[in-house]
């Protein structure tokens, strides 16, 4: 890989970090439609593969998005990032971007052709999202919602990857599936909520946060209202595959230890505190998928 690429997904999209989650949240979706279909978490390897694959271009076409939706502001207030700065070019990002839709495309006709139907519903909520829904103003001025809209790509991509399974087996989604894709949801505004609650002498001129947005304490609130949301709909969730009792073993936990972070860092808001929200958000999201599939690979026949 030339260093300049290196560099690049160093900064913006690190590969390890980035696959370790994306491995464990298409290997769940995946497993889970099996338990739901055949209460076993075992699939075809070729089904993991496809989900895994596809699933990982969806995030680098998301990121090669924002590079294109965040250019000016870039410009302006993060001339620092790779792309401002001229480490790689936006026409290089778009290419790639395209090079990742075709091998999607041969990735879904090869182990079922219907599967380029969902995939094109993606594509299409990804251009949407690329015009702001053509309301920009008016999102930008409301960050929920902005955020919110957003985040409907996480279950679209979810129900991709369990499509990789179910949609191979018949045409309709097993019953119970609705939960899993609501927890995907709601874990996808833990992390984007997580990243960007910042200590106030991290705050940057321009760069919006939702602690600028709404104050460090709402921004904290919203962020654990979200994961809470998550709890009740993973726990809904393996409540289908009857795993609850398991599920609340490490979900319980994990969600106190949540709030305790949150707690400590709005009473004494630090940069090492605002590490330690994303760093918990990267967690919960570990634990809630591996105990929605992938553990019962382990626990189950």
């Amino acid at each position: 890989m030339p260093n300049r690429w290196w560099i690049y997904q160093r900064e913006r999209f690190p590969l390890l970090a980035h696959g370790i989650l994306i491995a464990v949240f298409s290997l769940s979706a995946v497993s889970y439609s099996a338990l739901l279909r055949t209460g076993s978490a075992r699939v075809e390897h070729l089904a993991m593969m496809v989900a895994f694959s596809t699933t990982f271009l969806f995030f680098w076409q998301l990121r090669v998005l924002d590079e294109f939706k965040d250019y000016e502001e870039d410009v302006t207030y993060r001339p620092y990032r790779p792309v401002p700065r001229g480490v790689v070019t936006l026409d290089e990002l778009g290419a790639l971007g395209l090079v990742a839709g075709l091998v999607q495309l041969a990735l879904a006709w090869w182990l079922h052709p219907p599967l380029a139907a969902l995939l094109l519903v993606a594509w299409l909520y990804l251009a949407l999202m690329r015009a702001e829904f053509f309301v920009p103003g008016w999102l930008k001025s409301r960050p929920l919602a902005y955020t919110g809209s957003h985040m409907v790509i996480v279950p679209l991509i979810a129900l991709y990857a369990a499509a990789c399974d179910w949609f191979v087996a018949g045409p309709w989604p097993p019953r119970g599936l609705g939960w899993f894709l609501l927890a995907a949801f709601f874990n996808g505004l833990v992390i984007e909520l997580g990243r960007k609650i910042r200590a106030p002498e991290d705050e940057e001129r321009g760069v919006p946060t939702y602690s600028v947005a709404w104050g460090v304490a709402t921004a904290v609130s919203v962020w654990l209202l979200a994961l809470g949301a998550g709890v009740v709909c993973a726990l809904l969730a393996a409540s289908r595959v009857a795993f609850t009792g398991a599920a609340a073993l490490v979900l319980v936990p994990s969600a106190a230890i949540a709030v305790g972070t949150a707690w400590a860092f709005v009473h004494r808001p630090h940069s090492g505190g605002a590490h330690r929200i994303e760093t918990v958000s990267g967690i919960w999201c570990l634990v809630t998928y591996l105990s929605l599939g992938p553990a019962q690979l382990v626990l189950r026949p």
